[in-house]
């Protein structure tokens, strides 16, 4: 329980880095590879040097899959801030907690207990009410929109129960092994899309996304730790709804973005949440 408090501002931060690149003008695939090509690089300095080049039975299934999964959220996520509303899309992406929840419980055995499943059900409630913002989609039909967020939600649903597996498949001790082949399949298909897109990053794309992936290894692995002692059910909900919780809390403080009523009221029901699921 120890490493799951410092999981959750560690992925709190890690988005808030991504809105600062997006206030700086960067292009967000070519931070997204940056990001992951930064931390496969530094991960495949530690093995030759430690002279760990021997993957772990199932490291290389369980990092190539994730990976694969990490990268298409992402990129879906970022193109779908561009196509349809903000708030329906940062919707879809936070319910995506759900997915990962299902897994835990019908297909690695988690229990929940009726005070964790009501608290569940508020922390998805007030999620809806703090990301819900403008509900106007911008270029797509509504059947489009539909398809784009239940591709968003999924992708993202997942990508989480990746990150679960790596529990479940018996690599907690070998976890940077996994981490390096996620971020080296998720940052080399990064690189083909950018390459299909016909853009060139630019160093200021690169740069941020080289210090993100530096911040986002540090993240990645302790939130991995969190997961090889807290169950799923416990670690999803908490982490989707307080991440949630502070990015709002960082926008009306740091970002001066004033909060609307449904969003304060979403705080506090988030607050009564994370106690219920606790």
């Amino acid at each position: 329980m120890i490493w799951l408090l410092p999981a959750l501002f560690l992925s709190f931060g890690f988005g808030q880095l991504f809105k600062f690149a997006q206030r700086r003008g960067c292009y967000a695939p070519a931070v997204i590879a940056a990001n992951y090509l930064t931390i496969a690089s530094l991960l495949l300095v530690y093995h030759l040097a430690t002279g760990q080049t021997q993957p772990a039975p199932q490291a290389f299934e369980v990092g190539v899959f994730t990976g694969l999964t990490f990268i298409g959220a992402m990129l879906l996520m970022t193109r779908g801030l561009e196509l349809a509303a903000v708030g329906a899309v940062l919707t879809s992406f936070r319910l995506a907690i759900l997915i990962p929840i299902w897994a835990s419980v019908w297909l690695w055995g988690e229990t929940l207990t009726l005070v964790q499943l009501g608290g569940i059900g508020l922390a998805l409630v007030a999620l809806v009410m703090m990301t819900r913002g403008d509900q106007r989609s911008h270029q797509l039909s509504p059947l489009h929109n539909l398809v784009l967020l239940s591709l968003i939600f999924v992708g993202q649903g997942i990508a989480f129960c990746g990150m679960r597996w790596v529990h479940y498949a018996g690599l907690d001790a070998h976890y940077l092994q996994v981490l390096f082949f996620v971020t080296l399949t998720a940052g080399v298909l990064g690189g083909l899309f950018i390459w299909y897109q016909g853009r060139r990053p630019r160093p200021q794309d690169l740069l941020m996304g080289t210090g993100i992936g530096l911040y986002n290894l540090l993240a990645l692995s302790v939130n991995l730790i969190a997961l090889s002692q807290v169950p799923g059910t416990l670690y999803f909900p908490l982490q989707g709804c307080a991440v949630v919780l502070l990015d709002n809390l960082f926008a009306q403080f740091w970002w001066k973005e004033p909060l609307s009523r449904p969003a304060l009221a979403g705080a506090a029901l988030g607050v009564l949440a994370m106690v219920l699921v606790l």
